[in-house]
C-alpha cells in the first residue's frame, strides 16, 4: 500500500485499509455481475398486467374520444409536467393540456403510497415551486401524503386540471406533416391535435419485476409497492397493517423503497422475510419538524438559492456555507476537509484529488457499517447488511428505523450471497435450495430505468418522414440539449436524456421546463410553424456528451451492478446514467442560461 498521496497526509493514519477495501469492493461486485443484465427482470404484461393498474380509481372508466386541437400537450402529470405547465402558464400560454394514465396530478408520488413513503432529498429544495405556492413542508423529509397534495395543489394553482385528460393512455404520437402537428393517439381513440408536445414520462412509474422461474406459480397474495395493497394488509401509508399479524410476508428487494416500508411490515406482520441481494447503505435520516422561527427568517429567492448550494456541493463543488447538512452533503464535507489538511487543493494532481475523493468515500462507508454493527444485535446479521461499494454507486438510503427492524425476532435476513431469489413456488420463495413459505409476496424491485426511451413511456413518436424514435434512440440517445431532436420538431422530452443529472430530481426537471417554456412563448410571439433542432447543433450536441462520457464511465464501472450502472454493463445505450452531460448538473444549467440569454435560438430551425 502506497504510504502518502499528499507531502501533508500519511494513509498510515487510516484505520483501514484502502488497498483491503478495494479488493473487498471488486469482490463483492463481481459476484454480483449476471450475463443477462436488464433482462434479469420483466415487464408486467399478460398474467401481470394486474401490476400496473391503478387500484386508486374506480375500473371501467369510458368516455368520448377527443379530436380537437391544443397549443401544447404534456405528456406526464407528475413533476416534470406540473413544472413545465407552470412555466408555461407564467409565460403566458393558456391553451394546454395535460394528459395522464393516473387518476389525477403527482406522478412518482399518486403511485407509490406503500407505508413510510417519502422524500429522501430535503423537502425544502425537493418541493418544487414553493415560493410561487407560499408554502412551507411541514418536515424536513416529508411523506408521501403531504408530496401528493402539493402535486395537487401546484395543479390547482397553475389551472392544470383545466382541459387535461386524466386516466388516458397515450399510445402513439404521430407528426402530420401537411397541418404541421402532432395526432396524440390514446387507448380512449383520442386523436388530438397539438402544435407542441412536451414529454415528461417520468422514470418511477412503470413497475418491473423480477425474472424469477417460477414467479407466476405462487398460490398466495402478490403486489408491487408501486401499487400497495392496503385491502389485503389493511392500515394506511403511515403503517398499522393489521391485517398482516397473522400473515407470514416475504418481501424482494432492499432498495430505497423497501427501506422505507420494511419497518412497517416488520411492526406488524406474524413473520416477515426480507430477500436481499445488495444491502443498501443506510444513513442517519434525522427527520425533524419544520422550525417557524427558521421560515420567518427566510427571504424572497431563497428557494434557489437553497437547491443552487446542495446542488453545488453535492456535486463537488465549494460553498462558504452547507444549507443543507445531511447525508448527501457530509461525504463532500469530509473531502473539503481531507483537500484542506493537504494544503492547497489547487497544487494537487488529478491522480491525488481522486484518490482524496476515494479515501474520503472510505471513511463515509466505513461509518456506514459501523453503523449496521453498533444497532444490529445478532453480528452475523449486521455484517449481512453492510454495503461494500462506494457511497453513489447506488441511491443512498436514510432511514433510523430499518436497521432497527432486523433486532425483530419474526424479522429474517434471508441473504442471497448477491445470486438473488433462486426460484418461486406455489408456497413460497427458494434460496441456496430452502423453501421459505410464505402467505403474501411483495416485490420492491423498481422501475423501468434502463430500457430504451420510448418502453419507458409505453407509446412511440413518429417522426418527420415515418421517423421513428423507438429506432432514431435504439443505440443510444440523439438530442440537442437533452430537449429536442432533429426530425421531431415542436418535440420536447424532460427527463434524463443527455441532461445534468443531480440526486434533487425537480432542480433538473425545473430547469427543462423552463427553457422549453422560453422556446415555446418565442414560437408562439414569431408565429413559427415549426421549430426543430438543426442536424448539425444535434451532432455537435451528441460529440459534446461522447467528448465528456468518460469522466464517470470508470467510477461506475467499479460499481456493483445497479441500475445507475446499467446492471453492471456499464454507462452504455439507454442506461440510467447513459449520456448525461459529463460536466455535471451547474455547467449544463449555465449552458441553458447561456443560450437563452443569446436569444437568437442558435442550433434551432425555425420556419
Amino acid at each position: 500500500m502506497s504510504t502518502t498521496y499528499t507531502q501533508s497526509i500519511d494513509l498510515s493514519q487510516l484505520d483501514f485499509d484502502p488497498d483491503k477495501l478495494r479488493d473487498k469492493y471488486r469482490h463483492e461486485r463481481d459476484k454480483r455481475i449476471r450475463k443477462e443484465g436488464l433482462d434479469q427482470y420483466q415487464t408486467p404484461t399478460g398474467d401481470f398486467t394486474g401490476y400496473v393498474d391503478d387500484p386508486y380509481v374506480e375500473p371501467g372508466f369510458t368516455r368520448a374520444a377527443l379530436t380537437d386541437e391544443v397549443e401544447v400537450a404534456i405528456v406526464g402529470g407528475g413533476f416534470g409536467g406540473l413544472l413545465t405547465g407552470a412555466r408555461l402558464r407564467e409565460a403566458g400560454v393558456r391553451d394546454m393540456r395535460i394528459i395522464d394514465k393516473a387518476g389525477d396530478f403527482g406522478g412518482t408520488w399518486y403511485w407509490n403510497r406503500y407505508p413510510g413513503a417519502q422524500c429522501d432529498v430535503e423537502s425544502y429544495i425537493y418541493f418544487p415551486l414553493l415560493e410561487e405556492l407560499n408554502y412551507i413542508p411541514s418536515k424536513k423529509y416529508s411523506f408521501a401524503p403531504e408530496i401528493l397534495a402539493h402535486a395537487k395543489a401546484i395543479a390547482k394553482k397553475y389551472q392544470l386540471y383545466d382541459n387535461a385528460c386524466l386516466r388516458t393512455e397515450v399510445t402513439e404520437i404521430r407528426w402530420d406533416e401537411s397541418i404541421s402537428r402532432w395526432i396524440i393517439s390514446t387507448n380512449h381513440g383520442d386523436k388530438i391535435r397539438a402544435h407542441y408536445v412536451a414529454m415528461a414520462n417520468g422514470l418511477l412509474s412503470r413497475p418491473k419485476l423480477p425474472g424469477i422461474s417460477g414467479i407466476d406459480s405462487f398460490k398466495g397474495h402478490t403486489f408491487h409497492t408501486s401499487r400497495w395493497d392496503y385491502a389485503y394488509t389493511g392500515g394506511s401509508a403511515e403503517g398499522g397493517l393489521d391485517k398482516l399479524k397473522n400473515k407470514r410476508v416475504g418481501i424482494i428487494g432492499t432498495g430505497a423503497t423497501a427501506v422505507q416500508c420494511i419497518p412497517h411490515l416488520g411492526a406488524t406482520a406474524k413473520e416477515l422475510y426480507v430477500f436481499q441481494r445488495t444491502p443498501s447503505s443506510i444513513d442517519i435520516r434525522n427527520n425533524s419538524t419544520t422550525d417557524q422561527d427558521w421560515v420567518k427568517t427566510l427571504k424572497p429567492g431563497w428557494h434557489q438559492q437553497r437547491m443552487d448550494n446542495f446542488n453545488i456541493i453535492a456535486t463537488g463543488g465549494q460553498q462558504d456555507e452547507d444549507l443543507v447538512s445531511d447525508g448527501w452533503t457530509d461525504i463532500f464535507r469530509k473531502l473539503q476537509t481531507i483537500l484542506s489538511a493537504a494544503g492547497d487543493s489547487a497544487d494537487m494532481s488529478p491522480e491525488d484529488q481522486e484518490l482524496a475523493m476515494e479515501i474520503a468515500d472510505f471513511q463515509k462507508m466505513e461509518g456506514i457499517r459501523a453503523r449496521a454493527s453498533s444497532i444490529v444485535k445478532d453480528q452475523k446479521t449486521a455484517e449481512k447488511l453492510k454495503p461494500y461499494y462506494r457511497q453513489f454507486c447506488k441511491r443512498p438510503g436514510f432511514h433510523d428505523e430499518y436497521l432497527d427492524t432486523f433486532n425483530r425476532s419474526s424479522v429474517t435476513l434471508v441473504d442471497t450471497l448477491g445470486q438473488g431469489v433462486e426460484r418461486v413456488t406455489e408456497k413460497g420463495v427458494v434460496v441456496d435450495g430452502k423453501e421459505y413459505e410464505l402467505d403474501c409476496l411483495i416485490f420492491a424491485t423498481g422501475f423501468e430505468v434502463g430500457t430504451n426511451y420510448t418502453s419507458q413511456s409505453g407509446y412511440d413518436v413518429i417522426g418527420k418522414d415515418e421517423t421513428a424514435l423507438s429506432k432514431k434512440w435504439a443505440n443510444s440517445l440523439s438530442t440537442f440539449h437533452g430537449m429536442h431532436s432533429h426530425d421531431f420538431p415542436n418535440c420536447y422530452f424532460i427527463g434524463f436524456t443527455q441532461t445534468g443529472y443531480t440526486a434533487n430530481v425537480p432542480h433538473t426537471l425545473n430547469e427543462q421546463a423552463k427553457h422549453i417554456a422560453y422556446v415555446i412563448k418565442y414560437g408562439q410571439d414569431h408565429k413559427a410553424t415549426t421549430i426543430e433542432a438543426s442536424a448539425d447543433a444535434e451532432a455537435e450536441w451528441v460529440a459534446t456528451i461522447n467528448r465528456l462520457a468518460g469522466m464517470g464511465e470508470k467510477f461506475y464501472a467499479e460499481c456493483t451492478p445497479g441500475y445507475y450502472n446499467n446492471e453492471g454493463k456499464g454507462n452504455v445505450g439507454n442506461g440510467f446514467l447513459a449520456g448525461q452531460y459529463g460536466g455535471g448538473p451547474v455547467e449544463f444549467f449555465k449552458i441553458l442560461d447561456d443560450w437563452r440569454a443569446e436569444g437568437n435560438l442558435a442550433g434551432l430551425d425555425i420556419s
